[in-house]
């Protein structure tokens, strides 16, 4: 009887993380270059009530297509397997900011933090400081580093990633540096560690740093920004679907007590 409040208890917690990474998913739904994550759940280790035996042998050999008894195996609970991240292309939005960039495609964008590490991510609504130095809004620089120099007016960004900028009354722009872009064997194993950033780790691979649009990276397009990739109307449906999980959960511990009360009456008697 105590089994099935256990099994509850293992469902409870479970479905309290799907409802928080649901709402988290939600919550970033507006995020540049934000990732939706999904639960994965697995069985536990089931109890075996009776283990699978096979027919006497003469009867196999009588009738080789009769079925083998099975065995009986009752099921402990659930638990969180992992929570995986879709790195599937979010919407490119448009905007008019010239150091907004998105990228068309796999592959992420290289920063460098202040204390001398590499992080990736996707989002590349860029700005530049008061040295003319291209960073994140989080003040770290883009790798490799790009100066605009002063008195620039206008900045281009093509598909390749060169840089070109039109300084003072020149026409004719010159080239001030070039973005490369990142990518995994597997991006799914890259850890995420809060704004928009990620670090490689033994799961994702070592980083293979190319020139946006060949090999299999993507463009980098200018004037535009890659919009969260959150399905909201999935994510409302697996909130509802959460919720009378839980809700049924709560009733078959409610029957549970019941029939514990009820056992403990028969007892008594």
């Amino acid at each position: 009887m105590f089994q099935q409040f256990n099994i509850s208890r293992t469902g409870f917690g479970a479905y309290q993380k799907m409802m928080f990474n649901i709402t988290n998913n939600i919550a970033n739904a507006q995020t540049t270059g934000y990732k939706q994550t999904r639960v994965e759940l697995a069985t536990l280790f089931p109890v075996v009530l009776q283990q699978a035996e096979a027919l006497y042998a003469e009867d196999e050999v009588v009738n080789p297509y009769s079925k083998k008894k099975r065995g009986i195996e009752l099921g402990t609970g659930v638990q969180i397997e992992a929570i995986t991240r879709d790195f599937s292309q979010g919407s490119i939005q448009v905007t008019n900011n010239e150091l907004d960039l998105a990228i068309q495609g796999h592959g992420f964008f290289q920063f460098r933090t202040p204390d001398g590490r590499i992080q990736y991510g996707r989002s590349g609504n860029l700005i530049k400081d008061a040295q003319g130095r291209v960073m994140n809004p989080n003040g770290y620089a883009i790798e490799p580093p790009i100066l605009i120099p002063p008195d620039t007016q206008n900045i281009t960004i093509d598909l390749e990633g060169r840089v070109f900028a039109n300084i003072d009354q020149d026409n004719i722009p010159r080239e001030i540096g070039q973005i490369l872009v990142a990518r995994f064997p597997n991006p799914g194993g890259l850890v995420s560690i809060g704004r928009n950033m990620y670090e490689p780790s033994a799961d994702s691979g070592e980083p293979m740093i190319d020139t946006p649009g060949r090999g299999a990276v993507g463009e980098v397009v200018q004037f535009a920004k890659e919009s969260s990739n959150v399905d909201i109307i999935r994510e409302m449906m697996e909130m509802v679907m959460t919720q009378k999980g839980l809700e049924l959960l709560g009733k078959a511990m409610g029957a549970g007590e019941a029939m514990l009360k009820a056992g403990m009456g028969v007892v008594g008697n």
